[in-house]
C-alpha cells in the first residue's frame, strides 16, 4: 500500500467536508424531488416494490419504501424496514470478512488457497497457484456457476464444504492472474476458507464479526431467520408477460457467499455509512483505515482500474464512486459509494428485470444538490 493514499484520501476528505455537512444537514430536498420518481418509477415500469435509503455527512438522511411485497398481497406495502435478498451485493460482506482475517495475520492474501483449503482442487494442475487475492479480485481463472440450484436448496451446515469439495470436476477458463472474468464460485471458495480460517460457519462469523457490530439487527445470511413478516417476495414476467410472484425463492446455502444476504435498506445504509467512514460505525470499527484504502485500490497493480478487492471503481460525475450490484431470480440490489463527498444510495426491488442505474443516479444527483434527471418513461 502507498504511503500517500490514506493520506490522499485524508486530504479530500478535509476539503469536501463542508458540502457534506450541507447534504446531511439539509435533507428537505430528498422528499420533493426523489420521491416522485421512485413513485413513477414503481408505477410506470410496473414494479412491485422498490426500496431506497440515502446516506451523507455520516448519517441516513433518506429512506423509503415502494409498492408491494408481493402482488398476491396488495396490502403488505413495502417499507425501509422489508428484507431483500441481496444477491451479489453479499460479496462485499466476504470480502470485508476475508479483509479482517488477513488483518488478524490469520490469511495472508497472496498464499494459494490450498494453504487454507487443501482440499480444494481443480480439473486444471494450475488450480494448486490460485491465490486468495485472484479469488477476491476475480482474477482466479475460474468459470461461473451455471446452475444455482434454487429449485433444490440445501440447508445444513455442511453444504458449502461439500460444493467445494465438489468442485473438481470443472477446469479453469485462464491461468490464474492472467485475466478478469467474475466468478461466483471463487466466492463460495472464500466462503468455505472463512469458515476454515476463523473456525465458525460462514453465515455465523459474518453476523458475529460484521451484522451485529454494525447493527444491522434484521439482515441474516440464513433464510430461515429472516423475520417473515419483512420479507419480500421475488417476481418474475411469466408466459404471459405478465408480472407474478415467482415460484422459486433464491436461496441455496452452498451459495450462501455469493448471493444470499437477506438485508434492508435501514441495515445496509449502516454498511454503507462504515465503508464511508474507513471502517468504523458509532465507535465500532470492522476494518482499519488502510484495509478500506486498499479494498478500494485497483487490483493487478493497477493493470484492472475498474476493479478492487471485491468492489468496483469508477465514477460518477467526476467524484471517485466504488460499488456494486445484484441480480438473482425476482430480485436486483445496487450499492453505491461517492468516498470523497461523503455520500451513499443503497437500493433494492423484488424484480429481476429492473434497471436500478438511473434511480441510483437520481438518488445520487439529489445528495449532491443537482437537479435529478427523470428517468425516461419505459425503461428497463
Amino acid at each position: 500500500m502507498k504511503a500517500w493514499l490514506p493520506l490522499l484520501a485524508f486530504c479530500g476528505t478535509l476539503f469536501v467536508q463542508p458540502a457534506a455537512a450541507r447534504a446531511a444537514d439539509d435533507t428537505s430536498r430528498f422528499e420533493p424531488q426523489l420521491t416522485p420518481i421512485l413513485e413513477s418509477a414503481v408505477r410506470e415500469r410496473h414494479l412491485p416494490g422498490l426500496a431506497l435509503a440515502v446516506v451523507a455527512g455520516g448519517k441516513m438522511v433518506y429512506a423509503r419504501g415502494f409498492g408491494v411485497k408481493s402482488v398476491d398481497a396488495p396490502d403488505e406495502k413495502v417499507s425501509p424496514e422489508s428484507l431483500f435478498h441481496m444477491a451479489s451485493v453479499t460479496k462485499t460482506f466476504v470480502a470485508t470478512s476475508v479483509m479482517q482475517l488477513a488483518e488478524q495475520g490469520k490469511v495472508d492474501l497472496d498464499a494459494p488457497v490450498i494453504t487454507y483449503l487443501p482440499y480444494f482442487k481443480l480439473n486444471d494442475a494450475r488450480f494448486r497457484t490460485i491465490t486468495v487475492r485472484q479469488l477476491l479480485t476475480h482474477s482466479s481463472g475460474m468459470p461461473d456457476v451455471v446452475d444455482y440450484e434454487w429449485h433444490k436448496p440445501q440447508y445444513d451446515g455442511g453444504a458449502l464444504e461439500r460444493y467445494v469439495r465438489g468442485l473438481s470436476n470443472h477446469s479453469l477458463i485462464a491461468a490464474p492472474g492472467a485475466r478478469t472474468r467474475y466468478s461466483n464460485m471463487a466466492y463460495e471458495v472464500l466462503g468455505d476458507l472463512i469458515a476454515k480460517v476463523s473456525g465458525e460457519e460462514f453465515e455465523d462469523y459474518v453476523a458475529r464479526h460484521i451484522l451485529r457490530p454494525l447493527g444491522m439487527k434484521h439482515s441474516t445470511l440464513l433464510l430461515k431467520e429472516a423475520d417473515p413478516a419483512l420479507l419480500v417476495r421475488p417476481h418474475r414476467l411469466n408466459s404471459s408477460g405478465e408480472l407474478s410472484v415467482s415460484p422459486v425463492f433464491p436461496y441455496n446455502r452452498i451459495h450462501a457467499p455469493s448471493s444470499t444476504l437477506y438485508s434492508n435498506v435501514v441495515d445496509m445504509a449502516r454498511f454503507a455509512i462504515a465503508n464511508l467512514q474507513r471502517g468504523e460505525l458509532d465507535g465500532t470499527r470492522i476494518l482499519k483505515v488502510d484495509t478500506i484504502e486498499a479494498m478500494w485500490a485497483p487490483s493487478r497493480g493497477g493493470e484492472v482500474p475498474n476493479i478492487g478487492i471485491c468492489w468496483f471503481l469508477g465514477k460518477y460525475r467526476d467524484h471517485q464512486k466504488v460499488s456494486h450490484s445484484g441480480g438473482d431470480v425476482g430480485f436486483r440490489s445496487n450499492l453505491v459509494l461517492l468516498p470523497q463527498q461523503n455520500i451513499g444510495v443503497v437500493l433494492m426491488t423484488n424484480c429481476d428485470r429492473a434497471s436500478l442505474g438511473p434511480l441510483t443516479d437520481a438518488a445520487l444527483d439529489v445528495a449532491l444538490g443537482i437537479e435529478p434527471k427523470r428517468p425516461a418513461h419505459g425503461s428497463k
